[in-house]
């Protein structure tokens, strides 16, 4: 995936990546199989013509769990066996989530509580889960992806907005409480990044002009500008970062 970046550090690390047979996680799964680590990953849907590509092009399949992230056990029985698989989890990508639109008056209470378990759940299961492995490891990375929208306050999904502001607050949590073990914990917040899904279902000419009108670099984004972030959150290329948010979106949201 990656053609501009390497990081020495990453060959036979063990990865661990949620909804990584599709979209941005599909992306993010050949980039961490290009650098050489060994990939498990989890996703819903059937990714066995994914794993099957990626097996042709790079000669090892990453390991491919059924699984939904919404099921607390499921999730857990499929970080157990990615550890039996390749050893303990150095690097957790904590990548999936469920964007559909949906306005405050639409939403019901189960609606919410589902937002709430597919779209922030998980980051809490995963980072409990490895946190053990990593401590005794001296180290490790934990990636969990949040998004501009709630930088920019967006209308149109209210309940993913939240989870995606509570994601950086869990991040700055953890990355406090582990970080005397050596464990990193950050952040990325991804602008409109045009995978097949935002394309099929939300991204017309209108709202594409519109977006482009808010960057400050003048080009979409494509799923390769967050792998190559995420690749070096994983490395230790980026060992003293830890507890940031960082973004990846042609200038449109800004911190500091």
């Amino acid at each position: 995936m990656s053609k501009v970046v390497t990081f020495h550090d990453l060959p036979e690390k063990s990865v661990f990546v949620t909804g990584g047979g599709s979209g941005i996680g599909a992306a993010l799964t050949e980039g961490f199989l290009e650098q050489g680590t060994n990939v498990a990953f989890v996703q819903r849907s059937d990714a066995s013509a994914f794993v099957a590509e990626m097996k042709e092009k790079f000669g090892r399949a990453p390991l491919f769990l059924r699984c939904d992230i919404a099921d607390p056990e499921a999730l857990e029985a499929a970080l157990s066996q990615a550890k039996s698989t390749f050893g303990p989890i150095q690097v957790l990508v904590n990548n999936a989530a469920n964007d559909t639109r949906h306005d405050l008056q639409s939403l019901d209470v189960e609606g919410w509580d589902h937002a709430m378990n597919v779209n922030l759940r998980p980051h809490f299961i995963t980072a409990r889960a490895v946190a053990p492995d990593m401590q005794a490891a001296g180290g490790g990375s934990i990636i969990n992806f949040s998004s501009i929208s709630y930088l920019m306050g967006m209308a149109g999904y209210p309940a993913y907005v939240t989870t995606k502001a509570a994601i950086v607050g869990l991040t700055r949590a953890l990355a406090r409480e582990l970080g005397p073990d050596g464990i990193r914990v950050n952040s990325l917040l991804p602008g409109w990044v045009l995978t097949k899904r935002q394309l099929d279902l939300w991204a017309t000419k209108e709202a594409l002009a519109a977006h482009m009108n808010l960057q400050c670099l003048k080009a979409h984004l494509e799923p390769r500008d967050v792998v190559d972030a995420v690749l070096f959150l994983a490395s230790e290329a980026s060992r003293m970062m830890t507890s940031q948010a960082m973004i990846v979106d042609g200038g449109v949201a800004v911190s500091g």
